[in-house]
């Protein structure tokens, strides 16, 4: 169980390839997750939009005036 069989090393090369190989391909990759993360904070940060609380419809028995 302790030992790295041939099938093993081909898939970790693989997965080394992909994410070092060839032009900073995971710099990119996390430059684009910046972009987008950063996009999302200023979508949300946009335009604040005061939302007054609506008022639900009173039954009528609540709007007559109470009597003490």
């Amino acid at each position: 169980m302790g030992a790295f069989g041939p099938m093993h090393w081909i898939i970790l090369g693989g997965i080394a390839l992909l994410l070092f190989g060839g032009r900073g391909k995971l710099s990119s990759v996390m430059g684009d997750a910046a972009k987008g993360i950063r996009a999302f904070r200023d979508g949300l940060k946009g335009e604040e939009h005061e939302v007054a609380p609506q008022s639900l419809p009173r039954p009528e028995a609540d709007k007559d005036p109470i009597v003490r």
